[in-house]
């Protein structure tokens, strides 16, 4: 079998770079764009300077204003953002086909069978980037492994503008030694329990029994012991059929109250709203909100419609608190589901970014 050769690219600060390239005076500046603190808009994404001040991604405004009173807010720009992320696939296009989108500034890249660069995935990362810089004046950061669990991680390590490879060589000792924080889905509630049993990396899972982690942690020790031995058999999906788009939000502490929820589910809103609108805003049949319990059981209330509704996500977010049952929440997640591109010839989807993070 032909060893897998899996790139992660991810734009730095996407939003932000855009901004600051298109306006150079605010280079030196602490950036952020998102909503304003008076229409308690939140932050989508904020370049480095920002991020010094703690300012961070889905962070409410009011929040970042007061880490950092001289941050300049910007409102987003979605149509020029699409339009970047085109430019982007499309150099990514000549390299493989093989090209799943994850949003507007992330992708992976299966370059297996590649022949560019003498085949050599670092080679191409770098090459990648090089033109995305010529092509855009932005910087990317990319992870080269042998799957996209471990590439994802990699395009984090070196940012911004870098990029790490993992060799099938180094799977085992990086894989070990790998932060249990750094593996998808795992939150903070879910990090401070293993660490509570002392599972901090990789090397702790292994050597934890199985009957201890099922018993502790249910479905997610299957997941734990995979990602542990780097293992990650999924592969990269250049077609996938968007059916929702969504946002969730796994939280710093437990929530009690309706009214907590409702706080969380207003910060949700304008992120979802904008995740749709870059969809050229297809077709919608649905309306649902996510929560998970404290005991990891989670639940879906939706409601059919044929336009966006904001207001209806306090409905359903009603609903699906009473299912509660004095359970604390850990997760709140709304999303819409929006027609298969076989029922939306108008507008086709195929060359839109995937945006599902539901």
């Amino acid at each position: 079998m032909t060893q897998r050769k899996i790139i992660h690219v991810d734009m730095d600060c996407f939003y932000a770079a855009v901004e600051m390239r298109d306006n150079p005076a605010l280079i030196n500046q602490a950036v952020a764009v998102g909503g304003s603190r008076e229409r308690r808009g939140v932050i989508s994404t904020c370049n480095y300077k920002a991020r010094e001040f703690g300012v961070r991604s889905a962070m409410s405004t009011g929040m970042a204003l007061k880490l950092c009173p001289s941050l300049v807010l910007m409102p987003s720009r979605m149509s020029v953002y699409v339009a970047v992320s085109s430019q982007i696939r499309q150099i990514f296009n000549r390299y493989t086909d093989l090209v799943e989108p994850l949003s507007l500034d992330e992708a992976y890249l299966d370059v297996s069978n590649c022949q560019q660069c003498y085949g050599s995935a670092s080679l191409i990362a770098e090459k990648i980037r090089a033109e995305i810089f010529e092509t855009t004046g932005l910087t990317a950061s990319a992870g080269v492994a042998p799957n996209k669990f471990l590439a994802k991680i990699a395009s984090d390590l070196n940012k911004p503008n870098g990029q790490f490879v993992i060799s099938p060589d180094d799977v085992d000792e990086f894989s070990g030694q790998l932060s249990l924080r750094k593996i998808g889905g795992i939150g903070k509630v879910t990090a401070s329990k293993l660490e509570n049993f002392g599972l901090i990396d990789g090397n702790d899972i292994r050597a934890a029994k199985p009957e201890f982690l099922n018993r502790h942690f249910g479905k997610l020790a299957d997941v734990l012991l995979a990602r542990c031995y780097g293992i990650d058999d999924s592969v990269v999906k250049p077609n996938r059929v968007r059916k929702s788009v969504g946002v969730e939000r796994t939280l710093a502490r437990d929530l009690v109250t309706l009214d907590e929820c409702i706080l969380e589910l207003n910060k949700l809103i304008p992120m979802l709203n904008q995740r749709y609108q870059a969809t050229q805003k297809l077709p919608i049949h649905k309306q649902g909100v996510k929560l998970k319990f404290d005991d990891f059981q989670s639940t879906t209330v939706e409601q059919a419609v044929d336009e966006f509704n904001e207001s209806l996500y306090l409905n359903l977010l009603t609903d699906a608190f009473e299912r509660a049952q004095g359970r604390k929440i850990r997760l709140v997640g709304i999303n819409v589901g929006v027609r298969e591109a076989a029922e939306n010839t108008e507008n086709p989807i195929d060359d839109l970014p995937q945006l599902d993070l539901f």
